[in-house]
């Protein structure tokens, strides 16, 4: 089991900069793919980047130029850098993870906000 915690979200200006991480609660040494997802209030889920484990990435075309995802070492997997955030921006952030069990596991989500 493999619990992930989101941080780094918050209030920001448009135009501004977060950096989201998410730490997993033990070191996970094999992935299939890390990903960040979002949700904004009366939406559905939706992808905004993934890596997978042989480093390939995509993005929405929404977020493409201005988001990076990124890895790190095993206990803090993924990262995302968010530029140029826009109100539509807008919403909780979750992390998500796939192992090569097929297991999945979800972070708790951190909110990110964007002010006009």
């Amino acid at each position: 089991q493999v619990q992930l915690v989101e941080s780094g979200g918050g209030l920001v200006q448009a135009g501004g900069s977060l950096r989201l991480s998410c730490a997993a609660s033990r070191s996970i040494f094999s992935i299939n793919v890390m990903a960040w997802y979002r949700q904004a209030p009366g939406k559905q889920r939706e992808l905004v980047a993934r890596i997978t484990n042989g480093g390939s990435t995509d993005y929405a075309d929404s977020v493409k130029g201005r988001f990076t995802i990124s890895r790190d070492n095993a206990k803090n997997p993924v990262y995302l850098q968010m530029n140029s955030l826009q109100p539509d921006d807008t919403a909780v952030y979750y992390c998500y993870l796939r192992v090569p069990t097929g297991a999945i596991y979800w972070g708790q989500g951190t909110q990110v906000t964007v002010s006009s």
